[in-house]
């Protein structure tokens, strides 16, 4: 099997992986997780801002690792909650990351008794790419605006996918077909920015093989 391109994607979010190697799949370079490099750091996410998180993963665990490293921060930002949960998505229900379901009842229980029309909420993907020394080269963020619904459809996606309706869609993200929500999401925005930038990188043959 001929070497490919790669950079390592700074997650050990394995739904996350997942979705990012399809979605840079034309530009032929592959997306290594960090579950791949047992002396990976642990970078606090101690951000205020998705994007201090994604450079502050990024740049360490580049420099730390010497490899070219991408890093997203996401999560999801309800207005009537004021932003809440934003960069605490992944553990809006405890103090370390929890788990999905406990995620979702608690911001439906925050949200018991909104109507719909004020349960206008966002995804939002920051992304930022570092080459093996730790300089950022690569910066993007992207939203996908909806709605919170009143329970959890579909088994689809993951995080708070089942209770969240894209805006000029009559499901959620939990619900629709993967191929739309690699058009429309947060996440494949960004990476729709990001693919050009990788293609370069693969004609200069920039990147490491593997």
């Amino acid at each position: 099997m001929s070497k490919q391109p790669y950079v390592v994607f700074a997650t050990g979010n394995k739904n996350k992986v997942k979705e990012m190697a399809k979605l840079v799949e034309p530009t032929g370079v592959r997306m290594i997780s960090l579950a791949e490099f047992p002396d990976a750091i642990d970078v606090a996410e101690d951000g205020a801002t998705f994007g201090q998180n994604a450079r502050k993963k990024a740049r360490e665990q580049a420099k730390h690792l010497r490899e070219w490293t991408l890093a997203e921060d996401s999560g999801i930002c309800v207005d009537y909650l004021d932003g809440a949960p934003g960069v605490y998505s992944a553990r809006f229900a405890c103090v370390n990351r929890c788990d999905d379901k406990r995620n979702n009842q608690l911001l439906l229980e925050k949200l018991e008794g909104v109507p719909f029309d004020q349960r206008t909420a966002h995804y939002t993907c920051h992304m930022v790419l570092a080459n093996s020394e730790g300089e950022v080269v690569f910066e993007a963020e992207e939203i996908c605006p909806g709605h919170i619904l009143f329970q959890e459809l579909g088994s689809g996606g993951f995080g708070y996918d089942p209770m969240f309706q894209p805006l000029g869609y009559e499901t959620t993200f939990g619900m629709l077909p993967a191929e739309v929500k690699a058009r429309i999401s947060h996440r494949a925005k960004a990476t729709k920015i990001l693919v050009p930038y990788l293609f370069d990188l693969v004609k200069d043959q920039r990147l490491p093989l593997k």
